[in-house]
């Protein structure tokens, strides 16, 4: 199982790298003209996939209470798109890293509502990484309303075959 996370967490890393090269030569007003959809902006999607993937990776350093690390964020939006892209890579290594009976252990916590809930480790990196999966996709959607036409694939295919 444990290689099956590493290759994935690294796909993850590469894919979330290869549109945020995109995003990183947007002008701020581009970033923040409304596109509508779940997030209206796609500075608002960054943050929350940044904020998300750091609750996340958080929990799975066993914190209590995740802190919002977008809290108070000032910076640009390339910024945002550099620290997300970080946050992708401690990911990739915490994987690396961990052991198998780290990637098992059960890791508890608690949601908004006050909703306790536990998970296996391995099983949140799955997650986090199909959530950057599926807002990559949106991500691609966005920049295509805004007249990019110029995106890399970052079909799991398209990481391997680059290999």
């Amino acid at each position: 199982m444990k290689e099956i996370l590493v290759q994935y967490a690294s796909y993850n890393y590469w894919a979330n790298q290869q549109i945020t090269a995109v995003l990183q030569k947007l002008e701020e007003e581009e970033a923040d003209k409304d596109l509508g959809g779940s997030f209206s902006t796609l500075r608002k999607l960054i943050l929350h996939v940044w904020l998300t993937d750091s609750t996340w990776f958080q929990r799975l350093q066993l914190a209590e209470k995740p802190v919002d690390v977008t809290a108070g964020f000032n910076g640009s939006f390339a910024d945002a798109c550099k620290a997300w892209l970080k946050q992708s890579l401690q990911l990739q290594e915490w994987v690396k890293q961990a052991t198998p009976a780290r990637l098992a252990h059960t890791v508890a916590f608690t949601r908004a509502k006050s909703e306790h809930h536990k998970m296996e480790a391995q099983h949140i990196v799955m997650h986090v990484c199909n959530h950057s999966s599926f807002h990559r996709g949106q991500l691609v959607h966005m920049l295509r309303q805004l007249g990019v036409n110029k995106i890399p694939g970052t079909d799991y295919s398209s990481f391997i075959i680059k290999k």
